[in-house]
């Protein structure tokens, strides 16, 4: 697989996500290569539904204005149930590489079309399971791809907010040390 260019950001809440996505939008990143995913339902929330809104979704319950405002700001929109991972909500870039896994029955070894849709834009295998770990742990995962340039913009953005993990691609790391 060609090395491809990614920073990925984890958070512990919601609100510390969405203000990272507001942050990379108004650094100017592009948005299109940006995306965010976690469960949607929590014990103490209850979802109301789901319902298609013109070209995006809309989401009742407790976190709705915010998976609202994500859509909002975001490409694309997904509310997937993925075995072992649970309910999923994903906007941005990476739905449609899920939606295409799911299509192509493109899933690599032994990945979920979440991982499959993660091994696309270029996180190594050994990652994913951390990712889909953190997802069930009901945290929030922010994934920005693109040429190294724009990575290392969003990466500069992600570190100015208080992820509890942020992580890149070897292409970064060769970057920032070089």
């Amino acid at each position: 697989m060609h090395q491809k260019s990614y920073v990925v950001a984890i958070y512990k809440k919601h609100d510390e996500a969405e203000e990272a996505i507001k942050e990379l939008q108004k650094s100017g990143v592009n948005m299109k290569q940006c995306s965010i995913v976690g469960q949607c339902f929590h014990t103490e929330e209850e979802v109301v539904g789901f319902y298609n809104a013109g070209d995006r979704m809309t989401y009742w319950g407790k976190q709705g204005a915010f998976w609202g405002g994500m859509w909002g700001l975001l490409v694309g929109s997904g509310f997937f149930w993925i075995p072992g991972v649970g309910t999923v909500l994903a906007g941005g870039a990476l739905v449609s590489c899920i939606v295409g896994a799911l299509e192509g029955a493109a899933v690599v070894g032994s990945l979920n079309v979440l991982g499959a849709g993660l091994y696309s834009i270029g996180i190594p295998t050994d990652s994913i399971l951390r990712y889909e770990t953190a997802i069930k742990g009901k945290k929030f995962v922010v994934i920005f791809h693109g040429s190294a340039g724009e990575t290392a913009k969003a990466r500069e953005v992600l570190n100015s907010t208080p992820t509890e993990t942020l992580e890149m691609s070897e292409k970064e790391k060769e970057a920032i040390s070089a």
